[in-house]
């Protein structure tokens, strides 16, 4: 065991939660779109059904995760987010050479290169969120909470950081959201891993301290934001401010250090206390009997484990080899067990998890909730415009709904997981409960209330975000851990389906339709290569009362899930994970144990 602090600290795994949360706080360039859309519609010369289908394309590459899952079953972590930061780099280096006018480029190839950069994303997810989720089983919704929260605070982040280096050239948005999150990745290569599970008895309390700091920072991003609506920031307050978003995303390391020194207070104890016992044991005068060792403070006080108990799962797993043995086609054909999939809970393969009617209801309830939210928010750019708001209150948009989604993704995350443990709520149900909720913001935007595109732009930044963890933790628990990986870029997919559904065939549609019909009334026909613009309530009215029609399917749909899993969630999911933590911890303490003798 290592006594170097600022080695220990570095391969710790509340280093690699540390690691984790910087990757994800630049990973969400996705969500900032309403941002630069306009420089690309301009620029370009596209109407708004081209720019929504580009749109469609970059949620597409964020979303559609299957290739990177698909190789974080095969590879190191590591591995995946090298590959992320590359394709990041390029993709967003292309669409700003092509936006600054540096080189041409056809439609075709823009949706290639925002496809390409945002698929990076799913990359630094599946590379970063999965390893973590994996590390910490039985916090999985605090963990999911908090990490997507940074990914859906990462807009909010990055505008203050742009502003700071570029000023207001938001052409220069794109350039920063390809180079920076793609050197994060980098340098936290090695520090992102998988690391033997120990159940440690206070991490929940952790993770809310965490959460409380990055709380904070959500907080000062929300006053920052508002003091910055009001007033003209020069360079150096832009300046300023940013400096201190970089100190309050810093602050989680003090944590981490000090989590590190108490560990390490605690072993040094234990392995005093074996010592001491060694001492007792090799007396030859003492006859008292002996006690065991005390373990050390990453085992709980509650985690003695039996002889007999040990014999079972032994017993249980020689079992289970032996059937495996027996017949192999059980392991060699996947394809015949596709339809007889284990008990919910267990570890389905990937042909048995998405073959799963749970996994289709869930499918089609996020691609109703998602797709809608995620409409309005790619279009709320063209949606303040159309709506009669100024240019710098489209900008606070954006931020509010990037605070809000940080805010519905931890608060989904961490009271979901309180509510599942302390009264066996059902994660399935509160995503029914946020479905309905979204609905709100939808309507506000359809019949323009007076300042409703501000209520409109919380509700709706809260709903998409609380549906990520509330979607994740569903998957990690209904179908078990093994091929997380996969099932999790699996479930993603339903984003882009319901985006290029409602986003590109309904709202753009609809709005281009709108605006064709303003250019005859006013005598007018397109030039080429003229955007297309709309004003008034009418631009996207229809549209989202399809969407509010639509996300209150998604809400019957998501009941039927919650019905069909009751039973499951007033039983103790998390039991096995605290078994297989009994055996680690035994190890340890066996291990510890013998090289004390030694």
């Amino acid at each position: 065991m290592t006594t170097n602090l600022p080695i220990r600290v570095l391969v710790s795994r509340w280093f690699m939660v540390f690691g984790t949360m910087l990757i994800l706080s630049a990973a969400g360039a996705t969500y900032m779109f309403g941002l630069y859309s306009g420089d690309i519609k301009s620029s370009l010369g596209y109407d708004q059904t081209t720019l929504n289908l580009l749109s469609f394309f970059k949620d597409l590459g964020s979303n559609v995760g299957i290739l990177s899952g698909l190789i974080n079953e095969i590879s190191p972590p590591w591995v995946v987010l090298s590959i992320g930061a590359i394709l990041n780099l390029f993709g967003y280096f292309m669409i700003w050479m092509a936006v600054t006018k540096k080189m041409s480029t056809k439609v075709w190839l823009m949706c290639l290169y925002i496809c390409i950069g945002g698929n990076s994303q799913s990359f630094a997810n599946t590379g970063a969120l999965v390893t973590c989720v994996k590390n910490f089983p039985e916090s999985r919704g605090a963990v999911l909470g908090l990490l997507k929260g940074f990914v859906g605070l990462s807009g909010a982040i990055l505008t203050q950081i742009y502003q700071a280096i570029y000023g207001n050239d938001s052409k220069s948005l794109i350039l920063l959201i390809g180079w920076l999150p793609a050197a994060i990745s980098l340098v936290f290569l090695r520090t992102i891993r998988i690391i033997r599970v120990v159940r440690i008895a206070h991490e929940l309390k952790v993770f809310y301290r965490f959460l409380y700091m990055s709380l904070v920072l959500a907080g000062y991003l929300m006053v920052i934001i508002i003091l910055q609506k009001k007033f003209n920031f020069t360079r150096v307050e832009y300046g300023l401010s940013a400096a201190l978003v970089v100190f309050l995303l810093f602050l989680p390391l003090g944590l981490v250090i000090k989590e590190e020194i108490n560990s390490w207070n605690a072993k040094k104890l234990a392995l005093d206390s074996i010592s001491k016992v060694k001492v007792v044991t090799e007396n030859p005068k003492s006859e008292a009997p002996q006690s065991p060792p005390p373990s050390s403070s990453v085992v709980t006080k509650d985690t003695t484990f039996e002889k007999q108990d040990l014999d079972g799962i032994v017993q249980k797993n020689s079992k289970s080899s032996d059937v495996d043995l027996k017949d192999p086609e059980v392991s060699v054909s996947c394809w015949r067990t596709v339809f007889q999939p284990p008990a919910r809970g267990e570890d389905f393969t990937i042909l048995q998890a998405l073959f799963s009617l749970d996994m289709l209801i869930l499918f089609v309830a996020t691609i109703c909730g998602v797709g809608g939210t995620l409409t309005a928010i790619d279009n709320l750019g063209q949606i303040g415009t159309s709506l009669g708001y100024p240019k710098k209150s489209i900008s606070t948009f954006v931020s509010l709904v990037s605070i809000w989604n940080y805010l519905g993704r931890v608060v989904a995350g961490f009271l979901s997981e309180y509510f599942l443990k302390k009264y066996k709520f059902p994660r399935p149900l509160a995503l029914t409960i946020t479905l309905i909720v979204s609905c709100i913001g939808h309507i506000l935007i359809a019949f323009n209330v007076p300042s409703g595109l501000y209520i409109a732009s919380i509700i709706i930044g809260f709903c998409f975000g609380a549906q990520w963890p509330l979607l994740f933790a569903i998957i990690s628990e209904l179908f078990g851990l093994k091929y997380y990986s996969t099932l999790y870029n699996f479930g993603s997919v339903a984003s882009p389906i319901g985006s290029y559904v409602l986003n590109v065939r309904v709202a753009g549609y609809l709005y281009d339709k709108e605006a064709e019909k303003q250019l005859k009334i006013l005598g007018r026909t397109r030039r080429e290569g003229e955007d297309l613009n709309c004003d008034g309530v009418e631009c996207f009215k229809l549209a989202f009362i399809i969407i509010t029609l639509v996300t209150i399917f998604g809400a019957f749909v998501s009941i039927i899930l919650v019905i069909r899993t009751r039973k499951f969630y007033k039983s103790d999911i998390y039991k096995k994970f605290r078994e297989e933590a009994k055996n680690v911890e035994m190890e340890m303490t066996l291990a510890q144990n013998g090289s004390s003798k030694g």
